[in-house]
């Protein structure tokens, strides 16, 4: 198996969610494992499926915008600084068919150990939440990042987290279809090291990952989707009934 890093790319966030959800859905190379890492055209907030719109409206700043509803789970993310991925995981390997909690570790534990590298002391949250503590967002994002208190501040398990402060530092959200698993996270730059080499850090994670799947890296470069499949889809996640349809 293959693992496909594709190139970096800008875009708002139904461009960003449309273009995640394409490579699960119509990636030309089925069988691969496909990662990205993509940047934000100016300040934006994702938030989970199954999140109601009444409850995600006041807990941003008031003037956003770019706001879109993601296909997979999870509480709301302030993308204005964080590093964000997705990784698609086909049908055929064995961590489709593992619990969430299984790929979600896997994905973790090779993050962690490209911070790690760079002298970020980096873990995995081993402890269970109580019910008592429990919150309504939790998933992917990072604690808030100013005083619109955007995201929970809580570490699930598995996410990671700082060794010392034990702040959560990353976290992601899954949808699991007939096509793949997808996979879609965010790392919370201000908990990172400022020296931090971000390129260094996709390289290494890259390469983490692919031992970890069993995969060889390939840079097969951007998918050609249909246009008018792809600006349907960004069309879609850009309106009224896709963003507050809960």
């Amino acid at each position: 198996m293959t693992l496909d890093v594709l190139p970096v790319r800008t875009a708002n966030a139904p461009e960003n969610m449309a273009h995640d959800f394409l490579l699960l859905q119509r990636y030309p190379r089925p069988a691969a494992a496909r990662f990205r890492h993509y940047e934000w055209r100016g300040p934006a907030w994702t938030f989970g499926y199954s999140q109601k719109i009444a409850f995600v409206r006041p807990q941003l700043p008031a003037d956003a915008r770019d706001l879109c509803r993601r296909a997979t789970g999870g509480g709301v993310v302030d993308h204005t600084d964080d590093w964000t991925y997705a990784l698609v995981i086909p049908r055929r390997h064995p961590l489709y068919d593992a619990r969430a909690t299984e790929s979600y570790r896997l994905v973790h534990e090779a993050l962690a150990s490209a911070l790690v590298a760079q002298g970020v002391p980096a873990e995995l949250e081993k402890r269970v939440a109580t019910a008592d503590e429990a919150e309504p967002a939790a998933g992917m994002g990072a604690p808030p990042a100013g005083p619109a208190g955007v995201c929970f501040q809580r570490a699930e398990i598995f996410d990671v987290v700082h060794r010392a402060s034990r702040a959560k530092i990353a976290g992601a959200a899954q949808k699991r279809n007939k096509n793949g698993l997808l996979l879609q996270g965010s790392i919370w730059k201000p908990a990172c090291a400022t020296t931090l080499d971000w390129e260094r850090f996709h390289d290494e994670l890259t390469a983490t990952l692919a031992t970890a799947l069993g995969a060889d890296i390939e840079h097969p470069g951007w998918p050609e989707f249909g246009y008018d499949e792809e600006q349907a889809l960004i069309d879609q996640y850009s309106t009224p009934e896709w963003v507050e349809y809960r």
